[in-house]
């Protein structure tokens, strides 16, 4: 799964941590873009600078490429991370108004779901999916993966 001591994780669980004092979070974060090493770190990297962008249209971007990038993580590795990156991208997609791709993203978060491990985290991810098809007016097979 993840590992605790890869550099950019730590940077992004110290961002984490900070994300009370947003532009601290945000610093930490970036440090943790500048530090990646290959598709993995930047798909994380990727994914919680996301949650640090001052309008709609940069989430997006930084959505997009954390599952671009996770997309090209080699031999699975990255399988944990794609059910909650494309709800992420989803949502990114739903809040510019692109409801026909933030649908297609519910359908491969859902069909990504599996590789998560049962219990809280992958219950969790399954509700936002689940919320996101209804936003967004799409079917999805969610209820089937938990």
């Amino acid at each position: 799964m993840i590992d605790p001591t890869n550099p950019v994780v730590v940077l992004c669980a110290e961002g984490m941590a900070a994300e009370g004092t947003p532009a601290e979070a945000r610093c930490l974060f970036e440090r943790a873009w500048a530090a990646r090493r290959d598709d993995y770190d930047a798909a994380v990297a990727a994914h919680f600078l996301a949650r640090h962008q001052p309008s709609a249209a940069d989430t997006l971007h930084w959505n997009a490429l954390a599952v671009r990038h996770a997309e090209a993580v080699p031999g699975g590795r990255a399988a944990g991370l794609l059910a909650s990156l494309y709800l992420n991208l989803g949502d990114a997609q739903a809040s510019v108004g692109d409801v026909g791709a933030a649908a297609a993203a519910v359908q491969r978060a859902a069909n990504h779901l599996a590789a998560l491990p049962p219990g809280g985290y992958r219950e969790f991810v399954a509700l936002g999916i689940h919320r996101l098809a209804e936003r967004v007016g799409a079917a999805s097979d969610v209820d089937a993966a938990t």
